[in-house]
């Protein structure tokens, strides 16, 4: 992925090390969901060696922003969790006949289509992740993005002046080292 994005190899080998460098199996996979500013619902997902100053830290941005932190599990039914796959489709790729091969993998029958780049996303079922990787793979497809996210079932509407004091969070909230991926259920700016 970072060398599709043309990130210099001094800059991978250098997030490589760092990463090596400390113990891995101290690392630990955490979620924090709560109620952003607005009734925003928000999604954090964290890997953490210190999971006291993690929650400390998310929930001062909480706290800073006037939302609150909930507990966990208590936002799951506004997203789902999905796997994506993103690949160059062939001139020869029947479409239809690829996703009626993945209907055992939980993939969604809807699938974007950007004719720009030429590229296909397909959304499925997590647990399959591997199972559509080696199905790509296997049929000689070039898989541009492969990656877990959470999709909001629920939309919530809201203004241009609480958009920016959202984005504002969600930006402070990604600039944490241990935060993975932010989500929320605001819905998307019309362009």
């Amino acid at each position: 992925t970072a060398k599709r994005e043309n990130m210099p190899n001094a800059n991978v080998e250098r997030a490589i090390k760092n990463a090596m460098g400390k113990d891995q199996k101290d690392f630990k996979e955490v979620t924090y969901e709560g109620y952003g500013p607005h009734g925003v619902a928000i999604f954090v997902d964290a890997a953490t060696d210190n999971t006291t100053r993690t929650v400390a830290n998310v929930r001062a941005v909480f706290n800073k922003y006037g939302g609150n932190l909930g507990t966990q599990g208590s936002l799951s039914f506004l997203f789902d969790q999905k796997c994506v796959f993103t690949f160059k489709k062939q001139a020869d790729l029947d479409m239809d006949d690829l996703i009626l091969e993945f209907i055992d993998y939980g993939v969604e029958e809807e699938y974007d289509f950007d004719e720009e780049t030429n590229e296909v996303t397909i959304y499925g079922d997590p647990k399959s992740f591997s199972d559509l990787q080696k199905h790509l793979e296997g049929n000689g497809i070039e898989i541009t993005g492969a990656e877990f996210t959470r999709i909001p079932t629920d939309l919530k509407d809201v203004t241009p002046e609480q958009r920016e004091v959202i984005d504002k969070m969600v930006d402070i909230l990604e600039d944490d080292d241990d935060v993975q991926n932010v989500y929320t259920n605001m819905k998307p700016a019309e362009e």
